[in-house]
């Protein structure tokens, strides 16, 4: 009878029955989640699974290999890939040194949307968590209503802007120059795309900073930038490599932008892994499947080695 009432009136042993139960709830509520995300994404899981094997096979994949059918590992798509030899029967030949440049088109690009996008950030975040100026609610508030415009709906009046920039960059510069400045301006409209969010992300992690700790600095004779270089850039570095490891997936990853800006000569792995697969009569599909993979590798190797910093820069949250 004492038990049951001090169970009731909430006593040590009422605390711990109830931290079980809500543990057990958690876990059963944890398992749930995890099994129907498990099963959501298990198509999409078996599907790059078949990619993965194809690129190592000596036929294209359709089901994974059974004993007996004939389906061999090789390394000879990989050798094919780099070679270039993905269509030659549609007259497409590509040498190593077309295969390296394609490669490296693709880095420029993914390293440059990352170079704007975290400077582009950085400093609107601090100057939105830190100054107080006109119109500055009104601002942010157009800042992510930008944020909503898919990058499709936006392509028409991009490309009107960059048809019209061409004019001016030919004469001033020439028109070897343009292949150049087709990349450079890729960059810049791609990371447009990708600024407006990122602004609001740094703005939470500067936001988590007590002003404190700037003004102590400010009050010893430092300037504003000293401090935001040297004090608050250190302190907001989860932020900012999440801000750099999205940025360049959205680079690398890229089809539309690159399709349409880029020099039909500069060509990315993805514009790349396009023209083979358009001519699927031609092109030998498990040689495809290996641009493929090639293609995933960065996507992968940065979410398994990025999880935890992703989920503390998710968790740094956006303050108003």
């Amino acid at each position: 009878m004492a038990l049951r009432l001090r169970l009731r009136r909430g006593g040590p042993a009422g605390e711990a029955a109830g931290a079980d139960v809500e543990t057990l709830e958690r876990r059963r509520l944890n398992l749930v989640l995890g099994l129907a995300v498990g099963l959501g994404l298990a198509p999409v899981l078996y599907l790059y699974l078949l990619l993965v094997l194809s690129s190592f096979s000596n036929t294209m994949l359709t089901s994974l290999p059974l004993p007996g059918s004939g389906v061999e590992l090789t390394l000879r798509n990989w050798e094919m890939l780099f070679r270039g030899q993905v269509a030659p029967a549609a007259g497409k030949i590509y040498t190593t040194r077309d295969i390296v440049l394609i490669i490296l088109n693709t880095l420029v690009v993914a390293l440059g949307v990352t170079a704007v996008v975290v400077a582009a950030s950085v400093m609107a975040g601090y100057a939105f968590s830190r100054l107080r100026f006109r119109w500055r609610r009104g601002l942010m508030e157009f800042i992510i209503l930008l944020h909503a415009f898919p990058g499709v709906a936006l392509i028409i009046a991009v490309y009107a802007v960059y048809v019209w920039s061409l004019g001016p960059v030919r004469e001033l510069l020439g028109r070897d120059s343009l292949a150049a400045y087709s990349v450079f301006y890729t960059v810049l409209a791609r990371a447009s795309l990708e600024i407006p969010m990122s602004i609001w992300l740094m703005k939470g992690f500067f936001d988590r900073i007590p002003w404190e700790v700037e003004w102590s600095a400010l009050i010893d004779g430092a300037s504003r930038f000293t401090v935001w270089r040297r004090i608050l850039l250190p302190q907001v570095k989860p932020g900012i490599a999440a801000l750099a490891i999205f940025a360049f997936l959205a680079g690398w990853e890229d089809l539309i932008y690159v399709r349409v800006f880029l020099y039909p000569q500069v060509k990315t792995l993805a514009t790349f892994i396009e023209e083979s697969v358009a001519g699927l009569e031609t092109a030998y599909l498990p040689v495809v499947a290996a641009a493929g993979t090639l293609y995933l590798i960065p996507t992968i190797v940065f979410f398994i080695a990025t999880q935890r910093l992703l989920l503390e820069a998710m968790s740094g949250g956006v303050k108003g």
